[in-house]
Parts: C-alpha cells; sequence; structure tokens
C-alpha cells in the first residue's frame, strides 16, 4: 500500500442525480461503491469558489465587515469576502470584493493559503490573501448586500469572538494568522 496514494479509501460513482441548481449552489445526490463493496448515498453541494481578504491598515487594524447572515439568523462581524465569478483570477476577484465591499484598495496582496470550508459536503474552495498598504475609497456593496464597516484592533476582534459575532471559518483562520505575524514581528 503507497501511503501518498490511498486507493483503498476511494469511493466510485454508481449514478448521479442533480437536484437543485441555484445562482450560487448546486446540489446533487451521488450513490457510490464504498471500499468495503456497500453502497451510499452522497449528498454534494458545489460552489464556484470564493475569496476571503485580510485588510490590515498601516496602524495595525483588521478591516471588517458587519452584516446579517440568514442562514444563521444573526448579524455576524466578518472579513470581507465574495465569490468566484466562472473562470475569474482569485486575486483579481479579492480587490475587486476588497473595493466592493469596504471601499478600499490595497497596494499589497500576499496568498495566505487556500482551502476547501467544508469537504464533508461541498467543494467550497476558499482563496485567502493578506491586503497591505490601504487606501480608502467609496464602497459599492452590491444591491442586496447591506454592510457595516469596522476597523477593530487585535484585542477588539478578540472580544467579539469571544461574544460569538466573529464565528466564521474563514475569519477565525484570519485572527489566528493576525495574532501569529504579531508574535513573529515581536521576535
Amino acid at each position: 500500500m503507497n501511503p501518498n496514494k490511498p486507493e483503498h479509501l476511494y469511493e466510485k460513482t454508481i449514478s448521479s442525480q442533480s437536484i437543485y441548481e441555484g445562482r450560487i449552489i448546486k446540489v446533487k445526490v451521488d450513490e457510490v461503491l464504498l471500499p468495503n463493496g456497500n453502497t451510499a448515498k452522497r449528498e454534494i453541494v458545489h460552489h464556484q469558489g470564493a475569496v476571503a481578504i485580510i485588510p490590515l491598515t498601516d496602524d495595525g487594524r483588521l478591516v471588517a465587515v458587519r452584516q446579517f447572515r440568514k442562514p444563521l439568523e444573526k448579524v455576524i462581524v466578518e472579513i470581507p469576502a465574495g465569490k468566484l465569478e466562472p473562470g475569474e483570477d482569485p486575486l483579481s476577484c479579492a480587490k475587486r470584493e476588497l473595493e466592493e465591499e469596504t471601499g478600499y484598495t490595497a497596494a499589497h496582496y500576499e496568498k495566505l493559503s487556500a482551502f476547501y470550508t467544508s469537504p464533508g459536503f461541498a467543494d467550497e474552495l476558499l482563496h485567502v490573501y493578506v491586503a497591505k498598504g490601504l487606501v480608502k475609497g467609496e464602497s459599492r456593496p452590491d444591491e442586496d448586500e447591506f454592510v457595516d464597516l469596522l476597523e477593530l484592533t487585535l484585542e477588539e476582534a478578540h472580544e467579539l469572538h469571544q461574544a460569538g459575532e466573529i464565528c466564521d471559518a474563514k475569519t477565525v483562520v484570519a485572527l489566528f494568522h493576525w495574532e501569529n505575524q504579531m508574535l513573529r514581528a515581536r521576535g
């Protein structure tokens, strides 16, 4: 057995049925053959992919947005993010989303990571960028997007996390990255 190619774990698709196609996601149900010979159904959400931006001001603040999230039925604080358009370059999307949601542009972008948000049922790949050298401008949110702009210190962001207002994975990852970056800078 080759540990780098664990074929014994793969599930072969027997059939696939599309059950929903929306503007943001597509949902299908696959029947799969399991490694032990049994079959199972897998509900799979297809998403075009997205970007998230960790915008850091020159004075050491995180630019974030506060908005209502219907699936959670509450207002939360997040880093700016948005979905990729078909064929769109993730860096181009990051630049567009940062300006649309916050009004900021950035002189420097660094790709931090890319990760699957929920690989147990979705294929969404999220690309995360750090943006620095920010210049404030005029935000242009989508017509169905309503946000408040915040500039947070690390301490304020941790307080919001403890209070449950920062509760999404991308923003929690951003906090850990930001804190780690500050610790490394201190030596």
